[in-house]
């Protein structure tokens, strides 16, 4: 018998990867082999097609005592099912690598105790194991599709019934335990149904006074299309926008939600049939809206973009132009800006116009000069009869004193700006414009035709008819507020939502403490 080094470390790698069918295997393959004939091609015999005999050992001088692959692979399969070869391989070994294999084999039955024994026809092959990987993972979809709708269910985990027992539909789908990973952070959602849109936001607390965004939606539904004129709201856009409300349903349905809060806005507030909207929302989504004030829209958009307001200043005018109103807040920072900024929230109002209705009393599809001007002396004929609106003459107009705006308007004019081929929020959120910037913005699309304006990839179909209407009313802001800068916030109500929740439930100050306790 030829012993080679390498068979050595053959043999020991097998040992430790676990004796039994797998050993036998390995075995079996590095069994000696009988030596190759010296003889040329010309000396060789020709080749005889014979059965072979197992219980006769192969001839090391003759080609036909040599072994087919098929029939090695055979040879390995038999020797994987048959423990006694296991035992005449050991015996084959010379003595030096027995004794190593039988110290290697004391060694991994002190380490790992035998396994329970497993079903016949159990053959342990990668394959094997990827069919049974894969298959744990349908039963576990399958679980959590079975779960009951409006609930969400933890991927690959059942809850136990009162007597700590998984059901039995359960059991039987997942033999093997799942072991519970690290507790999950709480997800909370904000839906924002406005004159124009309909939007959604899922989001996980992140650091203090932040969070990750982890779902969104949106969608133009434009529910208060022809509210000016009768007062109430469309069947067709009311069918738009339970049709949206239907996607933010499903998406609220998959997840295990802490705290969600629904609200609507301008169009329910004004319409006659606001509130039987929001039944049949209700009934036909499982979704609870809220139509909430004009004094909490003002301060839940102070809330969600508070954090653009630059901390150096001594004021600000944050305004978020909207389809139905249009919300403007006053910020007095001359003595420092604290966390909430909704504290510093000197004056408020809630404009009765927004991008939609002003579209629809004057058009939004060919606006000359003139019917531009007007809407703006309209804007600011509705800001002159606010009250509050001189609680900052003193700093308006000097350094240390911006504009921040929230809206599409603002936004749409920063993606001209950026002459971007398609809008992206992470270069708009937060961009600084000068007044003359801004200007030059509006004047040059309100020299577009409508054509014009569709072909942009900032304004779209979706935006033509209605952006010149938001101009005009940014312009009429900014007359009234002349600032040097204009901030661009493309956040707003949903952010605002999201912040109050969070520091409602206290999750970034517990998080803050359990870190301080695992530093301490």
């Amino acid at each position: 018998m030829i012993h080679e080094p390498h068979q050595d470390r053959t043999a020991a790698k097998a040992v430790t990867n676990g004796m039994g069918r797998e050993f036998a295997r390995i075995v079996a393959d590095e069994a000696p082999r009988p030596e190759r004939s010296e003889n040329t091609a010309a000396d060789r015999p020709a080749p005889k097609i014979a059965a072979a005999d197992p219980s006769q050992p192969n001839d090391p001088n003759s080609k036909a005592g040599r072994l087919s692959k098929r029939q090695r692979r055979r040879r390995r399969k038999e020797a994987g099912e048959a423990q006694p070869h296991l035992a005449q391989g050991m015996r084959d070994l010379p003595p030096v690598l027995g004794a190593k294999v039988a110290e290697a084999e004391r060694a991994l039955r002190s380490r790992h105790p035998a396994p329970s024994p497993k079903p016949a026809g159990d053959v342990p092959t990668s394959r094997g194991k990827a069919r049974r990987r894969r298959g744990a993972g349908a039963r576990a979809a399958a679980i959590k599709a079975a779960g009951p709708a409006g609930n969400a269910v933890p991927a690959m985990r059942d809850a136990p019934s009162e007597s700590g027992q998984l059901p039995a539909s359960v059991a039987a789908a997942v033999p093997i335990p799942v072991q519970a990973g690290p507790a999950r952070m709480p997800a909370y959602a904000a839906l924002d149904l406005g004159t124009n849109n309909c939007r959604l936001l899922v989001a996980v607390p992140t650091r203090p006074g932040q969070f990750r965004v982890i779902d969104a939606f949106s969608r133009i539904v434009r529910l208060g299309e022809g509210l000016g004129r009768t007062g109430s709201l469309a069947a067709g856009a009311m069918d738009r926008a339970v049709a949206a409300l239907e996607i933010c349903s499903q998406k609220l349905s998959v997840r295990e939600i802490r705290g969600a809060r629904l609200i609507a806005t301008e169009a329910c507030r004004a319409a006659a049939n606001g509130e039987e909207f929001i039944e049949r929302v209700r009934r036909e989504t499982g979704l609870t809206l809220e139509i909430v004030s004009r004094e909490t829209e003002a301060r839940l958009a102070v809330s969600g973009c508070g954090s653009l307001v630059d901390r150096s200043a001594k004021g600000a005018v944050l305004f978020d132009i909207g389809g139905g109103s249009s919300e403007i807040a006053l910020l007095d920072l001359r003595n420092g800006a604290s966390r909430r900024l909704s504290n510093h929230i000197v004056a408020w109002t809630s404009l009765p116009v927004g991008v939609v209705s002003l579209a629809e009393r004057h058009g939004g599809r060919d606006v000359t000069p003139e019917l531009f001007e007007r809407m703006i002396r309209e804007v600011e004929a509705m800001i002159s009869d606010f009250p509050g609106r001189n609680r900052l003459n003193d700093i308006v107009g000097r350094d240390g004193f911006h504009l921040l705006g929230t809206s599409g308007t603002v936004t749409t004019l920063a993606g001209v700006h950026l002459e971007l081929e398609r809008y992206d929020r992470r270069q708009v959120d937060g961009l600084w414009l000068t007044d003359v910037e801004v200007d030059r913005l509006v004047a040059r699309i309100a020299g577009w035709s409508f054509e014009e304006r569709i072909a942009n990839p900032c304004i779209g179909s979706d935006r033509a008819d209605l952006v010149l209407a938001g101009c005009a009313i940014l312009e009429g802001i900014r007359r009234v507020w002349p600032a040097k800068t204009l901030r661009v916030a493309d956040r707003g109500l949903r952010e605002g939502l999201l912040t109050e929740m969070m520091v409602a439930d206290g999750v970034w100050r517990r998080a803050a403490t359990a870190q301080a306790r695992q530093t301490a």
